[in-house]
């Protein structure tokens, strides 16, 4: 803990915070999700720590299960983007030839499109569940997992301890997993925290624009797009949740920064 920055701490703390929050919100919310409780937008109370939204649901509950959903969903979203995109962007890079620019040329017509408006128009034409969210997500950020991966691989696989490996007759498994991986870790994981916090904006995102998270559901954009009106009347209800993102994003990126800053000292001191 003693060669731990402050700021990783802080980044770590409110980290885990969140994530903490979001796995035992049943039994940390003073009220369920969707439960009316009170009058509409009431003030900050006893009862009500955050006070009522724009229907009388207690604001804390919503915001409570409202991050539940939005890092779940963030989280799932990213861990199948990373998957996908660094397995299709290292093999690119082993395979080259015609396999790797076709891969690359499907990946630059989709990336060619705002992933905003793809996943608008496919959202659209599809019923909007949980999984369908988290596979359009997570399939679209893959394209600029892939693009980090491909580039870092490339570098990798022209180093000696590949071509020994080609050379031993090791197959493109072996080569991908244990050699060129290890050794591109530390981008892909500064890349991780922020392709993390653009799911959790993308979603909110969508949610705001009635295409992510549907009700009885609550998710932080939701939570916005509910109460926004609540603004011109000087009501906050729909800053608490930008405010959750933007302490999220910041903790992530703070131990994401401690991280890559550690693994590339580690990798230094073994060179």
């Amino acid at each position: 803990m003693k060669n731990i920055p402050i700021s990783a701490l802080i980044g770590l703390g409110f980290t885990a915070l969140y994530f903490f929050v979001a796995i035992f919100a049943p039994l940390l919310a003073p009220y369920g999700m969707a439960e009316v409780v009170g009058d509409v937008w009431e003030p900050s109370s006893a009862e009500h720590l955050l006070g009522t939204d724009n229907i009388g649901r207690d604001l804390l509950s919503r915001m409570i299960y409202g991050g539940r959903t939005t890092i779940f969903v963030a989280t799932a979203a990213t861990i199948l983007s990373f998957v996908t995109g660094s397995i299709l962007g290292f093999l690119a890079a082993v395979l080259g030839g015609w396999a790797d620019q076709v891969m690359s040329r499907l990946v630059d017509l989709v990336m060619s499109i705002p992933s905003l408006i793809t996943a608008l128009v496919v959202l659209a034409m599809v019923p909007v569940t949980i999984p369908v969210l988290i596979v359009v997500m997570g399939l679209l950020d893959a394209t600029r997992v892939y693009r980090l991966a491909r580039a870092v691989a490339v570098d990798i696989e022209v180093m000696d301890y590949v071509e020994a490996a080609k050379l031993r007759g090791e197959g493109h498994g072996w080569i991908i997993f244990r050699e060129i991986l290890p050794n591109a870790l530390s981008p892909l994981v500064a890349e991780l925290g922020l392709r993390f916090i653009f799911m959790v904006l993308f979603v909110s995102t969508l949610s705001f624009l009635g295409l992510g998270v549907q009700p009885p559901l609550a998710d932080w954009g939701g939570i916005v797009k509910e109460n926004k009106d609540g603004i011109v009347y000087g009501i906050g209800a729909a800053l608490y949740p930008a405010v959750a993102i933007a302490t999220l994003a910041i903790s992530v990126n703070l131990v994401a920064d401690w991280i890559l800053n550690r693994t590339t000292s580690l990798k230094g001191g073994r060179g």
